[in-house]
């Protein structure tokens, strides 16, 4: 099992859960947070840290399509692990449906 970062952290980036990741296995996008379903120990401390409630395990159902996408990008992004502010507007748009096709850019974050 491993976590993964779903929809709703798209365009809200809240990065709470990276500072208690034990293992530094998040990795940061432009708009989006992913982790690296390899690197992740399935400690679950993450999970509720999230305020978006953006963090699921990967034994719910229909779930594939985002561990494969947060694998994708962990390799591609830099790793981060201190926490920041939100992305502006981040409270406004928690809970907006279909995210990932509005606003999820390929673009790599600064990481830290």
């Amino acid at each position: 099992m491993t976590y993964v970062v779903i929809d709703n952290c798209i365009a809200c980036k809240y990065t709470d859960c990276v500072e208690v990741c034990p293992v530094d296995c998040f990795y940061e996008g432009e708009n989006f947070l992913v982790i690296h379903p390899d690197e992740c120990i399935d400690c679950g401390v993450c999970e509720p840290e999230c305020p978006a409630d953006a963090i699921r395990p990967d034994t719910e159902p229909g779930l594939e399509s985002w561990v494969e996408l947060n694998r994708k990008y962990a390799e591609l992004w830099p790793v981060i692990t201190q926490r920041r502010e939100p992305l502006p507007g981040a409270s406004e748009r928690d809970g907006e449906p279909d995210k990932l096709t509005k606003y999820f850019s390929e673009n790599p974050g600064e990481g830290s």
